[in-house]
């Protein structure tokens, strides 16, 4: 297997989302001032050539008119030096007749077909353009320059071309300024955001450190009293989750210390029981039917407990044993109400049951669990000869069960602690975990129950309703 991908770090995320956007805005910033210059200087290069070509143009002379017109030029190559830049830079120019005779300068410097512009960038009849001459880019500037003298008058075409080393010199100057410039501001710019990043999350640390270096039963809220706003919420969110296992460990350290005392009570009365049955104060048969007894109630508690250990789990971790799907309450119910025929027929009650199909997304196990445990303290509290009910039935999205007895009701000191483990409604008998069971297997359904007394028209109890509300299964047909 591949090793996991570590996620990027806030630092990072900031420095690509600030900084590629910023080089990408520089990059095309760059780009327009690189052309921007390259055209102010072309302007500023452009004058001097046409300045060259006026200077040519003041050294012509004329004789004859129209098509008899002949021009002379007398420009020594010295008269170009003047407005030569540099060393490197040269100029060369050609002067033609408009029928394109050479009349001075280089024969071999393209000839000139264009054509001016409609507006020339300056006073005069002049045209720029783009070039080569003996293997070299030039920059050439053409001037129709009119020739008149007593002797005739005519047109020149003047070609002065300029070879291209000091504007490809300055714009690189040009771009290396401003790539420095711009690379300067990128690096203060990252720096900033790691400056800034490491302050931000200096909190964050420091959070970090004192969660790791905290015992590991220590679950006491955080303070983070200089945590930024934008961290609070983590902060409250982790808070409410150390209270929420502080809860849960306070109550499964309760839980084991009672499940300790609740067991070592059977086994103190086995142990009390094996001995007086060794030293034969009572006849063996006696003996061992006293021991199964205590084994009996010593094994209903251990399953119980079980069952409530499930019933946590499942409430705090839905996918682990949830079963197959929805399953229908009343159906269920009808099932262990013949499983436990036997009890009912051994107190002799008035029994009766009315269901209806109440498809139900708890497990099945869980709804076992919950009718056995309502359906066993009903059978339990109902006197001998009483009435005994069972109804389910459909309210809304909600499938309703009514276990209802004829026993002595519950008081309401009592109530208040019925579904805390342990808490038996009665010292005559149960193991007090019956309905914590069917608090927890509720609660993990999203459902309610409700203890409430059955009174009579005398005012007095006749009996409890335990009544249970179950959210139905979404995919329930009737």
């Amino acid at each position: 297997m591949s090793a996991r991908r570590r996620p990027m770090s806030l630092r990072r995320r900031l420095l690509l989302g600030i900084l590629v956007p910023v080089v990408l805005l520089i990059g095309f910033n760059t780009a327009a001032h690189y052309r921007q210059a390259l055209r102010v200087a072309n302007t500023a290069y452009d004058r001097t050539l046409l300045a060259s070509a006026k200077s040519i143009g003041e050294q012509l002379e004329v004789d004859g008119k129209d098509d008899a017109a002949r021009l002379r030029a007398t420009v020594p190559y010295s008269a170009l030096e003047i407005f030569e830049a540099d060393n490197q830079t040269r100029l060369f120019y050609r002067v033609s007749e408009q029928n394109g005779r050479l009349v001075s300068g280089y024969d071999e410097l393209p000839l000139w077909h264009g054509h001016i512009p409609d507006r020339p960038p300056y006073a005069a009849l002049v045209d720029f353009y783009d070039d080569e001459f003996r293997g070299n880019a030039v920059r050439v500037a053409v001037l129709l320059q009119p020739v008149a003298s007593s002797a005739g008058h005519a047109i020149a075409v003047i070609q002065v071309a300029e070879t291209l080393q000091l504007r490809r010199g300055l714009a690189r100057d040009l771009l290396v300024d401003t790539l420095t410039g711009q690379a300067a501001l990128v690096a203060v710019i990252g720096l900033v955001v790691v400056l800034v990043v490491q302050s931000a999350t200096r909190p964050i640390r420091r959070l970090s450190d004192e969660l790791r270096e905290r015992p590991e039963a220590d679950l006491r809220p955080l303070a983070a009293r200089d945590a930024p706003r934008e961290l609070l919420p983590v902060v409250d969110a982790t808070n409410q989750v150390m209270r929420r296992l502080r809860h849960q460990l306070g109550q499964q350290q309760r839980f084991m210390r009672d499940a300790a005392h609740q067991l070592r009570t059977p086994l103190a009365v086995l142990k009390v029981q094996v001995q007086s049955a060794l030293r034969g104060d009572v006849p063996p048969i006696d003996a061992l039917r006293e021991i199964g007894g205590t084994v009996d109630r010593a094994t209903a508690l251990a399953q119980q407990m079980l069952s409530l250990a499930r019933v946590d789990q499942a409430r705090h971790e839905p996918d682990v044993d949830a079963g197959d799907g929805p399953t229908d309450l009343g159906a269920i119910v009808r099932e262990l109400a013949l499983d436990m025929s036997p009890l009912i027929a051994g107190k002799d009650l008035d029994f009766s049951i009315a269901t209806v199909a109440a498809p139900v997304a708890a497990p099945g196990w869980m709804q076992r669990e919950l009718v056995r445990n309502l359906l066993h303290n009903a059978i339990r509290h109902t006197p001998p000869g009483g009435a005994l009910q069972l109804r389910v039935s459909q309210d809304g999205d909600d499938a309703v069960l009514v276990v209802a007895d004829s026993g002595p009701g519950i008081d309401d000191e009592l109530r208040g602690r019925l579904f805390q483990p342990f808490s038996a409604g009665s010292a005559s008998g149960g193991t007090g975990l019956g309905l914590a069971i069917c608090r927890e297997i509720v609660a993990s359904a999203g459902g309610s129950i409700a203890l409430p007394n059955r009174m009579a028209s005398d005012g007095s109890v006749s009996g409890l309703d335990t009544t249970v509300r179950l959210p139905m299964s979404a995919r329930a047909s009737v």
